[in-house]
């Protein structure tokens, strides 16, 4: 089988050079591409694209325009290139007649300009709402940086063209109508920039206009329609929050709005969504979940927002895996720059915030631990879904349709929090863990108080997990993908050390080990048994033969209920039944009527190790060869906190 790469992630964002002189040498051959590629009749256009077309030559004419003021020799033919550029926009990508099909507009036949997602009447109408909000952008730009490089006349003509364009985007069509947060972020953000223009030119009160409406906009109708998760509040996308594609793109507008009007309130609901974004990226910045792009990262349209906010609360969110095809602006067939997200790479370049890379190891946030190469992310209710250990991740298994990591009876996870949850975390040195206590039902209607312990040390990842009942097994995790020179590779073969290759993909199979298991560069290691059971045949099965093939976006996609594209994969991948299942038997030194699990995630060349268990006055004692832990009754202290000891076993003095 031909290796299944995640397409767009590649490798951490702020590793991606980023001093003036580098920039400065991105941006004069993005320069000279746009030249060389510009055809006859001035377009600046792709001319293999089949979307999101009507913004691209506008797009290119900012960047040659940002260039120029950067130092571009002031060759009189990049004048002429950008002129007969911006004459062919306004002749031929100016729409001003209703698009055949478009189902969203509130004013027919206004005669107001916008820019088509494809230029041909009646080609997909739905995009045309999102493709003028990034043309607006650009059309700012260039008025901004393009003085002297334009005309008198072009330079009018983009002025009133700006302005009609948000009376399109906020009168003549409903406000962001594919109801995706950050479409309507950039129309905020486009029309705060045109406001402060407007301003600068002797039009405040054009400007102040706009300005008003579009904060209004932005207080009355953006913010009201957040949708929480794990307690952040985060823009809506396609119907739902978190999207891995969109997020960081939504922190770059923040990040322009916040740099426009230093408004406290962007700086604050950014913040938001990047204490949620730096929950979910995994040590090595690796997660997936979204609405619409599940596993899709984005390239230079989220460095702005990752690198703005990482700063502002000393986190680094540049780990992220960004997607290198763009890095710095997306790139047409040609190679020469598209266009489309340019206003991302002005803002880039205008910024001077750095990235913050180290933060304080480790770091505990509210729902992730993680140390500098292992990490473990949580759901809202603390139940592990992502493990990062070993330049490579585990996802989180399906097993009868329930999603999780975490013990199991008569095929029950018993993950599902009945009620409110306890945590407790403590520290020793670098080594930090965490306490989970939850009440879960059974089958049977039995009431069980699951603990689940997380350790993270710099290189490993160790799970625990207390149940008040015999005959249970660990759901260790579905080992996904491991980090190669060419992006996430997706893992569809485990082994024992030194044992041949396990497919992933045949049904029914079984591999025992005697504790060490290899997945991809990471070792999954057992206190005790541990086994790799594959899920059955069929098409809900991830890793059967017919979806082996397939990456957990593509699956979920396939699942969802408009495989096209706008379903939501979220949603198609909880209708997945089955995946593999690693098993981890309980500890032959549990307690009598208990079950105790321990699952090491670390780099390859673990090996199983051994773990002392012994009931004392303070709880159970559970003692590994790097550290110890007491964890209390289930019941708590006397008001009821968990009661959670962590000892850090130094080596003697020499």
């Amino acid at each position: 089988m031909d290796p299944i790469l995640l397409p767009s992630q590649h490798a951490s964002s702020h590793d991606l050079p980023d001093d003036p002189a580098h920039l400065d040498a991105v941006l004069a051959t993005a320069a000279d591409d746009a030249l060389a590629a510009q055809q006859p009749d001035g377009n600046f256009e792709d001319p293999a694209a089949d979307d999101d077309v009507g913004d691209m030559g506008l797009g290119v004419i900012s960047l040659l325009c940002l260039a120029r003021q950067r130092g571009m020799p002031g060759d009189p033919a990049v004048t002429d290139a950008v002129r007969r550029g911006l004459d062919f926009f306004l002749a031929h990508r100016v729409f001003r007649r209703d698009n055949p099909g478009e189902p969203f507009l509130r004013v027919r036949h206004s005669g107001l300009p916008y820019a088509r997602y494809m230029p041909g009447d009646g080609e997909h109408p739905f995009g045309d709402w999102p493709s003028t909000v990034w043309a607006m952008l650009h059309a700012v730009n260039v008025l901004e940086l393009g003085e002297g490089l334009l005309t008198g006349d072009q330079y009018a003509e983009v002025t009133e063209l700006a302005l009609g364009y948000w009376r399109w985007l906020t009168e003549a069509s409903m406000f962001n109508p594919q109801q995706t947060g950050n479409q309507a972020l950039g129309a905020i953000v486009a029309g705060l920039m045109l406001g402060r223009h407007l301003g600068s030119v002797s039009r405040d009160r054009e400007g102040k206009r706009v300005t008003t409406a579009a904060m209004r906009l932005y207080t009355d109708v953006i913010r009201p329609s957040r949708v929480t998760d794990r307690g952040f509040a985060l823009p809506a996308e396609h119907g739902a929050g978190h999207d891995q594609n969109y997020l960081p793109i939504s922190l770059s507008f923040l990040a322009q709005a916040h740099r426009v009007t230093a408004d406290r309130l962007f700086l604050d609901d950014a913040a938001e969504i990047a204490r949620h974004l730096d929950c979910r990226l995994s040590a090595r910045g690796f997660d997936y979940g979204g609405p619409r792009y599940s596993e899709q990262h984005c390239g230079a349209e989220g460095l702005l927002g990752l690198r703005y906010f990482g700063a502002h609360l000393a986190t680094d969110l540049g780990r992220y895996l960004g997607d290198r095809r763009v890095a710095y602006y997306p790139a047409a067939r040609t190679g020469a720059p598209s266009g489309h997200f340019a206003f991302t790479t002005v803002w880039l370049y205008q910024d001077d915030s750095k990235w913050h890379r180290t933060p304080a190891f480790p770091v505990t946030t509210s729902y992730s631990l993680r140390h500098r190469a292992a990490s473990v992310s949580l759901t809202g209710s603390h139940t592990p879904y992502l493990i990062d250990a070993g330049r490579a991740a585990v996802i989180e298994p399906v097993l009868a349709g329930q999603h999780g990591i975490g013990p199991v009876l008569d095929r029950t996870l018993l993950t599902r929090p009945l009620g409110p949850l306890r945590v407790r975390d403590a520290r020793d040195g670098d080594v930090v863990a965490r306490l989970v206590t939850k009440a879960v039902v059974t089958r049977e209607q039995v009431m069980l108080r699951v603990q689940q312990l997380f350790v993270a040390e710099e290189q490993r990842m160790t799970l625990f997990a207390v149940v008040p009942a015999a005959g249970c097994e660990f759901l260790a995790g579905l080992p996904y993908v491991e980090e190669t020179p060419d992006g996430q590779r997706k893992i569809v073969t485990v082994a024992e050390p030194g044992g041949a290759p396990f497919d992933l993909g045949t049904p029914g199979a079984v591999l025992p080990t005697d504790g060490t298991l290899h997945a991809g560069s990471m070792a999954i290691t057992s206190g005790a048994s541990l086994r790799v059971v594959n899920p059955p045949a069929g098409r809900t099965s991830f890793n059967s033969p017919e979806t082996i093939g397939l990456t957990q976006e593509q699956l979920a996609f396939s699942l969802a209920d408009d495989p096209r594209g706008y379903g939501n994969p979220d949603a198609g991948w909880h209708r997945v039944t089955d995946t593999n299942h690693v098993l981890a038997g309980p500890l032959p030194s549990s307690p009598p009527g208990s079950s105790l699990f321990a699952v090491r995630y670390g780099p390859q060349g673990d090996v199983p190790f051994t773990v002392g268990v012994r009931e004392t006055t303070d709880g159970l004692l559970v003692e590994t060869p790097e550290f110890s832990i007491v964890v209390g009754d289930a019941a708590g202290d006397a008001a009821g906190d968990p009661i959670l000891r962590l000892s850090r076993y130094r080596p003697a003095a020499r």
